[in-house]
């Protein structure tokens, strides 16, 4: 498994990088990036006051949301990257469409250990479902006024980071129609999954060998739980990696629907994870939530 990702390092990048840039206004640009002739970006008002003298820390008490599109008729994967087969935007849209009906509304939540690639999926779904898109990591991040989650971890502690983080998941909770992208590490505390009941929990199930890769081949500065490991990138992060995963996977379970890259890549006679594509893993998000949705155990025409 080791060999055949990094071998495909190219094509195993799961997380498309953004950058996101700070506008006069004071609200946050998301900006998505679906080939040159789509742009989504996300237009986020916070309001941000400070907590009481005693814990001097930052609460996110309110957010502003909108969203505008410029469209087209097509879209694309990443920037660079070769469309493996043309009828993928077809078939994520057709699925989207057999679902809307029965979500009425309710807000979608991806969680999973960091490098599963819960920021690309869930922005295709966003898109298809005609949703806007948050990252709860970024969300926490404008919260406290800090760049980084490395950063809040280094200058305040980890637990600091996950008080702020269930603020914001709270927040999300009241509203209807996002997509949310959570941290890795979202799912063990109990108070997260009550805010997050309130939609429907989707966990990325991703092999560990492939995300050590991933995570390897884009360094581990931004992810505070590695960067102290020792060794090279690979190994520390699948150690570190391999730890989280006994520390969080029954927690993980908890989700509503299960998305398996490894079942993805059998149904799809795939020899490796790391040939899936972000539009093979947002189908099967959509196919699973049907699933979920309807009581109903999945088809073999699926």
């Amino acid at each position: 498994m080791e060999a055949a990702c990094t071998s495909n390092l190219q094509y195993c990048s799961w997380i498309a990088p953004q950058k996101i840039r700070q506008k006069p206004s004071g609200c946050l640009e998301l900006p998505q990036r679906w080939g040159e002739d789509r742009k989504q970006q996300m237009l986020l008002s916070s309001r941000i006051m400070k907590g009481s003298a005693d814990s001097k820390r930052h609460r996110l008490v309110g957010f502003e949301i909108n969203r505008c599109y410029r469209n087209s008729e097509d879209s694309a994967l990443e920037p660079g990257r070769t469309r493996t087969f043309v009828d993928e935007p077809k078939i994520v849209k057709k699925k989207a469409q057999e679902i809307a009906p029965y979500l009425t509304g309710r807000c979608i939540y991806l969680v999973g250990m960091m490098g599963s690639g819960k920021t690309t999926v869930g922005k295709i779904l966003s898109e298809v479902l005609g949703y806007s898109f948050f990252d709860s990591d970024k969300l926490v991040e404008q919260a406290v006024g800090m760049t980084s989650v490395a950063q809040i971890f280094k200058e305040h502690s980890e637990t600091f980071f996950r008080d702020n983080e269930s603020e914001v998941l709270r927040e999300l909770s009241l509203m209807h129609r996002l997509v949310v992208a959570t941290g890795g590490g979202a799912v063990i505390r109990p108070i997260n999954w009550k805010y997050m009941k309130h939609g429907i929990t989707v966990w990325l199930d991703v092999p560990l060998e492939a995300l050590a890769t991933r995570i390897a081949a884009v360094g581990t500065d931004s992810r505070p739980l590695l960067h102290h490991e020792s060794g090279d990138a690979y190994t520390k992060a699948l150690a570190r990696l391999s730890t989280l995963s006994q520390e969080r996977g029954h927690a993980y379970t908890n989700a509503d629907a299960r998305v398996s890259l490894e079942h993805i890549a059998s149904k799809l006679g795939h020899g490796d994870v790391c040939r899936l594509t972000p539009t093979d893993i947002a189908t099967e998000a959509l196919i699973q939530m049907k699933h979920f949705l309807l009581g109903t155990e999945e088809d073999d025409d699926e």
